[in-house]
């Protein structure tokens, strides 16, 4: 027992040597205040406090469904009310230390954070009718368009295409006002939740219905009208990335697809580049798709046989 206290005794020697050790080359990588959000410096917006505020948000859309609280039809807009107030000092606390964060970054001077912030915050509220509006129209949409589906509080609990939509249409307020993290925090949120990754930049029509939506990406400058329906694995992406002339990436310009209304777009299609596709088209799976299309289009994929043919035909 004496000899295995002793071994035990050394190990841990040894063990305490190696690790402060290994934490000095760690710190040596710190030495450049990269990826580090330390306190003597103006701090970055906290991830779970805008996941709070993101589910508050949600909550005001849609009262009642995730269980925070049980609602009477009578009393809601009150209830909600203190909601708001909540959503407001949360929400500008953390706006502020975005908009601090990115002044620092950009070394801005006079920029009126705190008009800024106000501004932005109410902007956001003052949608919020028209957000709820327009996601009634989109779980319309989605019951109309899944044969599976049997009632709205169903859509609204579970369907995941219409979670993402509208954490991405409340990013979105956000995004037009140039607040700087937070939007892409909350679609990045949605992300992880849906599996459905919609930019905060990308603009939605009403009526929007993600069917299923695992793997679907929606660029930044992509632009989607009403009544449109996707289904999974969809691509709106961008078709090439033109760079300046040090070879930096060019940002800002329209790289993304320009959906028009009544589109249906089915699994596993990609769509790229700054193309249009005229009202009224489908896009079957899996095609690949970089030129516009007329409004009527239909476009499928090659069936298997057919390309079968052809590559038997190239053989001879």
């Amino acid at each position: 027992m004496d000899d295995f206290k002793h071994d035990f005794s050394d190990e841990e020697a040894a063990s305490s040597v190696r690790l402060a050790e290994l934490a000095g080359r760690i710190g040596e990588t710190y030495s450049d205040g990269f990826g580090v959000n330390h306190l003597d410096g103006d701090n970055l917006p906290r991830r779970s406090e805008v996941i709070a505020i993101t589910e508050k948000l949600l909550e005001v859309i849609f009262p009642g469904f995730d269980g925070r609280k049980q609602y009477r039809k009578d009393a809601v807009a009150q209830d909600v009310a203190g909601l708001l107030k909540e959503i407001y000092s949360d929400l500008f606390d953390q706006i502020c230390r975005a908009i601090r964060y990115s002044c620092k970054n950009e070394v801005c001077r006079g920029c009126g954070g705190q008009k800024r912030t106000n501004r932005a915050v109410f902007s956001l509220i003052a949608k919020l009718p028209e957000i709820r509006e327009v996601m009634k129209e989109d779980v319309k949409a989605a019951y109309a368009g899944d044969p599976a589906a049997t009632s709205y509080d169903e859509i609204i609990l579970s369907y995941p295409g219409i979670k993402a939509i509208m954490i991405q249409r409340l990013a979105h307020v956000l995004y037009h006002e140039r607040i700087p993290l937070i939007p892409r925090m909350m679609t990045e949120y949605a992300h992880s939740q849906t599996g459905i990754d919609i930019h905060p930049g990308a603009h939605l029509g009403r009526g929007v219905f993600i069917d299923h939506g695992t793997g679907v990406v929606v660029g930044e400058t992509a632009v989607i009208g009403d009544n449109v329906r996707i289904y999974q694995g969809v691509t709106l992406g961008a078709g090439n990335f033109p760079k300046d002339a040090c070879g930096m990436l060019i940002k800002g310009n329209k790289r993304h697809p320009t959906i028009g209304s009544n589109v249906t777009i089915y699994s596993g299609a990609s769509v790229l580049g700054d193309i249009t596709i005229g009202d009224n088209s489908v896009i079957g799976g899996n095609v690949w798709l970089t030129e516009s299309l007329p409004a009527g289009t239909k476009i499928t994929a090659r069936p298997p046989e057919h390309n079968m043919k052809f590559a038997n035909e190239r053989r001879k």
